[in-house]
């Protein structure tokens, strides 16, 4: 008997007709990654001193990937994250200091100080909320834009995470079912080589993460994670076709990480001494890039004016109030009404 199923290969993606931006487009982004930067240095620092107490792992040198990507994503678009989250959180719009008051634990966080630096929640921007289990919001990704094509509106789901992330089976599953039903659902894999400790090569045979979705039906293409344009180009693409209903797409983002796994340490993974990348991976720092292509801008002006940005909700958020001791029971259980 004659097999029904397809034998077709994944289906062609191609970046090639995405337009380039502008000059203002690309001041816009600049900001964009300086504000992520500049906040994550602050978080940083507060680390250091040990007045930010929870574990944070800090995005410092992966800013093009958030900028980029959610420079074509509509407010009412979700994004979904994982534990290195907090690029994502302020390049979808969120409040700089809604983020450093969640940092200490302060109730007027985004989540109302119950979640810390890996648990960020704005909904009214589409962040649902961020999870520090590995690849434990990719599922949830799929769910939103499943719901969105139920709904039959043009919502488009993007979910991050890191290289690691495509090592675990239930990543492979929702590929596959995004595929299966054409889901409006982009995949950001963020590849700073390492998984934690571990380098890419100690963990693969190969170099082809940007292939990982073809088996299921998900095209794939590899781009520079450093280079902010490339990485827009490519999503302007990936989503485009997601509102069209031509289903998702996996793009992977070459880029590398400037701190530890977590924490603030440039030497130190998780007590391990890292390689020698850190020094290569300077030079291609994607801000820098970014202002070689903007060479009439007043860049003192436009980060004294980011500075003065962060002073404001860094003071604001270390005078916030710390969480009411009678909430601590909320949202540990569900509560129905009496009839």
């Amino acid at each position: 008997m004659q097999s029904s199923i397809s034998t077709a290969s994944a289906p062609a993606f191609s970046i090639a007709n995405a337009p380039v931006p502008d000059p203002s487009w690309l001041l816009a982004r600049w900001r964009d990654m300086q504000r992520i930067r500049r906040a994550e240095e602050a978080i940083a620092d507060m680390v250091e001193t040990g007045e930010a107490r929870c574990p944070c792992h800090l995005y410092i040198g992966q800013e093009a990937i958030a900028s980029g990507v959610c420079a074509v994503l509509e407010p009412a678009d979700t994004i979904w994250g994982g534990h290195r989250s907090h690029g994502h959180y302020l390049a979808k719009g969120g409040s700089i200091e809604g983020l450093f008051a969640e940092v200490l634990g302060k109730a007027t966080g985004c989540s109302e100080g119950r979640g810390g630096s890996m648990h960020l929640l704005a909904e009214d921007i589409g962040i649902l909320g961020t999870v520090p289990i590995v690849a434990g919001t990719v599922p949830l990704s799929a769910g939103a834009a499943l719901a969105a094509k139920l709904r039959g509106d043009s919502r488009v789901a993007v979910a991050f995470f890191g290289d690691g992330t495509l090592e675990e089976g239930h990543v492979h599953e929702t590929l596959n079912l995004a595929a299966l039903y054409r889901l409006p659902l982009v995949f950001i894999c963020e590849n700073n080589l390492y998984s934690s400790h571990l380098h890419l090569h100690e963990r693969r045979v190969l170099d082809n993460l940007d292939q990982a979705g073809e088996f299921h039906g998900v095209p794939g293409v590899r781009v520079d994670g450093n280079d902010v344009t490339a990485v827009y180009r490519a999503a302007r693409a990936a989503v485009g076709r997601a509102r069209s209903g031509d289903g998702p797409t996996l793009i992977e983002c070459r880029t590398f990480r400037w701190r530890g796994h977590v924490g603030s340490s440039s030497d130190i993974d998780v007590g391990v001494n890292r390689r020698g990348e850190l020094t290569e991976w300077l030079e291609r720092d994607p801000i820098q890039r970014a202002e070689k292509c903007l060479p009439e801008t007043n860049f003192a002006a436009e980060r004294t004016r980011i500075e003065d940005e962060i002073r404001s909700a860094l003071a604001a958020a270390r005078s916030a109030p710390l969480p009411a001791g009678t909430r601590v029971n909320e949202h540990v259980w569900e509560e129905t009404c009496a009839n």
